[in-house]
């Protein structure tokens, strides 16, 4: 029997390298696996936390969407879905809520991060909190007990997420019966190495990243940004920088192995710079032609959309009438 695999997206930027290398291209790996079965969603609610632009939404809506489909995901072979238009789920969470401790959610990575900020300010602890952002990690929980999920890909700074999910899924079968899987975390390993154009982990809150699909000139200009040190062409360089890191990313060992010796023997880092373009750009172009072909065409974008939810919610619909059923709301 096939394992079933769930994996979402938010739309709250623009999807960039650090979103495909870390997530995108290892789900999609995934979803060619013959021993899964494999759930893909765009989780345009959890979005709301941040976004509040409807605008905004729509476009990094699309933007999210037409990224699954010009990196290669197959909607005939997955599961290709809104969170938005799946009902059930937020009937789920609603259930959910009630079986899951408040303390629980006090441990919960994000909203303890912004108690610790308001405190070090000397703000209320509860300042900028809203219960979006309390409950974001029980919605979560819906999305991956509500289809049956055995496994989720992660990188490791989500993986309180699954064990969240995995916690409320034991309260919930222990209370009312056993209904829901205990989902378990695939772990991305390479999410741990990507970098942004300062060094650190490349994330938008840091404003360090390499935009996925965009113009030729938008992202040389973009790699031409990346922090380097200061020797002189001629000096060796040191090959654990960020820019080799990048580098690595998108060509064979055997290539990479090159352009390490091209650096210890002094390559200069403009001409670093202009090699990671050509071979960072012969990558992306053939997917960028099918990004902006899927944006030009949404009407596609959104009959695909519309075929999954009409699937999901088919799985999704016995699902709750099993918890309808064991919690009285239902015979």
């Amino acid at each position: 029997m096939k394992k079933r695999v769930l994996s979402g997206i938010k739309p709250t930027g623009y999807v960039h390298l650090g979103n495909y290398f870390g997530m995108i291209k290892p789900a999609i790996e995934l979803s060619q696996n013959n021993d899964y079965e494999g759930y893909y969603f765009i989780a345009d609610y959890h979005a709301l936390t941040t976004l509040e632009n409807a605008e905004q939404m729509q476009e990094y809506l699309y933007n999210v969407a037409c990224t699954w489909l010009a990196c290669g995901l197959d909607p005939n072979k997955v599961v290709f879905y809104k969170q938005s238009d799946i009902p059930e789920d937020f009937e789920l969470f609603w259930i959910l809520c009630n079986v899951t401790p408040k303390g629980l959610m006090n441990r919960a990575h994000a909203y303890k991060a912004v108690v610790e900020k308001n405190n070090e300010c000397g703000a209320d602890v509860d300042f900028g909190i809203n219960m979006g952002l309390y409950n974001y990690p029980i919605l979560m929980a819906s999305d991956i007990l509500l289809f049956g999920s055995d496994y989720v890909p992660v990188g490791l700074d989500q993986k309180q997420h699954i064990e969240i999910a995995r916690d409320i899924a034991h309260y919930f079968n222990k209370k009312y019966g056993s209904v829901f899987n205990e989902p378990e975390e695939l772990i991305q390993e390479s999410c741990q190495l990507l970098v942004g154009l300062d060094g650190r982990k490349m994330s938008k809150s840091y404003g360090n990243t390499i935009q996925l699909f965009t113009t030729e000139e938008v992202l040389r200009k973009t790699i031409n940004k990346i922090v380097t040190d200061s020797k002189l062409p001629g000096e060796p360089k040191d090959v654990d920088c960020t820019l080799n890191k990048f580098y690595k990313l998108f060509v064979s060992s055997e290539k990479a192995n090159e352009f390490e010796e091209k650096l210890r023997n002094g390559l200069g880092w403009g001409e670093a710079k202009k090699e990671l373009f050509e071979v960072a750009n012969n990558y992306i172009k053939p997917m960028r032609e099918k990004y902006f072909y899927y944006m030009e065409h949404k009407e596609l974008v959104d009959k695909m959309l519309q075929d999954g939810a009409k699937r999901a919610r088919a799985v999704a619909k016995e699902y709750l009438a099993e918890v309808r059923k064991l919690i009285g709301t239902d015979k």
